[in-house]
């Protein structure tokens, strides 16, 4: 408790001391994109050598009502929630309660054999073999994970576990429900206990289009000249499950720092590159990305960069994390066809203007 406390006074401070870093240089270049791009609004944080230089919103929250985006206005993150569903396996792992290499059927009551190879890391990492959605999925139908995941029993997986990455959000489902079946508890209610309410993110939670949340964004898509609101999914994807702000998320970043949710072993498996059966890496560990910077070099530059994105209509956000260079960027929007990458770079290129030449 004394621990949890002095974090969170940590946080407080940080958020407390911020001085703004090029400030008119970042903020007119994000006004510019939000003009060419048409995006309704943007919220971001950088983190740079331990200290939050700049958090700033830009544009509106809400077209309808003209209500402005703020850094305490709550996004929907799509798979940026994927990293908090990894979380949760490896602090199950941390409990000696499972083990990556434990094999899903352990957990899967009635999973067909040809699933009797997949494992825990071979979910993690998208290398189950397992197709891309369970065939059950109806984004506007609210049922159980198990149901969804039942549905891709039938379905031949697309390649044996381990020779390949191919991105699979079905596979974070069963990642979810074995959460519920190793802790006993809904995978929300696990993630809140552990995750969210020790680091006093407040703000973020399950994402739901019919409970009232403060704050809420509201999504949008361009179309025709003109913003039209983006479609609601009702049902709630482990793979893309949660709403929050950039504070929250700057939370999140200062606990990476520390041994307060995540141990240093469990922080580095989790930002490994995934070993394939033939012995070839791939840039992808456990919910997280990890291609050196620049994010499109086709060779390793040495600048390591840690990162995730996630997109739900309406919505598209990015964290990452330059560790080579104590930088850490953050960037919400309301709208899912925003170039968030190229706003992400743009961003970490001012901070750090090395970043400019680097991989060139």
């Amino acid at each position: 408790m004394v621990r949890q406390r002095c974090f969170l006074i940590f946080v407080s401070l940080i958020s407390l001391s911020a001085v703004t870093l090029h400030a008119d240089d970042i903020d007119d270049y994000i006004r510019n994109e939000i003009q060419r791009q048409h995006i309704p609004g943007v919220a971001i944080a950088v983190i740079k050598d331990g200290t939050m230089v700049k958090t700033q919103a830009y544009g509106l929250a809400n077209i309808e009502h003209g209500i402005p985006v703020t850094t305490g206005t709550v996004f929907q993150i799509g798979s940026l929630s994927k990293q908090f569903i990894a979380t949760g396996i490896m602090l199950l792992v941390q409990d000696r309660k499972i083990s990556l290499d434990d094999k899903v059927n352990k957990y899967l009551e009635g999973a067909p054999k040809t699933w009797d190879a997949i494992t825990v890391r071979h979910l993690l990492t998208h290398t189950s073999g397992l197709i891309r959605e369970g065939p059950g999925f109806d984004p506007y139908k609210v049922q159980p994970d198990i149901n969804v995941i039942r549905t891709a029993y039938p379905s031949a997986l697309l390649f044996k576990p381990g020779d390949k990455y191919e991105y699979s959000n079905l596979g974070y489902y069963v990642l979810a429900d074995i959460i519920r079946v190793a802790s006993g508890k809904p995978w929300s209610e696990f993630l809140k206990e552990r995750v969210f309410d020790p680091l006093g993110m407040t703000a973020t939670r399950t994402t739901s289009v019919t409970d009232i949340v403060a704050n809420r964004a509201d999504g949008y898509v361009w179309n025709s000249n003109r913003f039209e609101n983006s479609e609601h999914w009702l049902a709630l994807r482990p793979s893309g499950a949660f709403m929050t702000t950039v504070l929250d998320l700057t939370k999140w970043e200062a606990a990476l720092h520390t041994d307060l949710i995540l141990t240093a072993s469990s922080k580095a498996a989790m930002w490994t590159w995934v070993k394939l059966n033939d012995g070839s890496e791939f840039p992808y560990g456990f919910g997280w990305q990890l291609n050196d910077w620049p994010a499109d070099s086709q060779k390793r530059t040495g600048v390591p960069l840690i990162r995730h994105g996630g997109t739900l209509p309406g919505f598209r956000a990015t964290f990452a994390m330059w560790p080579s260079h104590q930088l850490s960027v953050i960037v919400l929007t309301n709208r899912n066809e925003t170039n968030i990458d190229g706003i992400l770079a743009n961003i970490a290129v001012r901070v750090v203007p090395q970043l400019q030449t680097t991989g060139n």
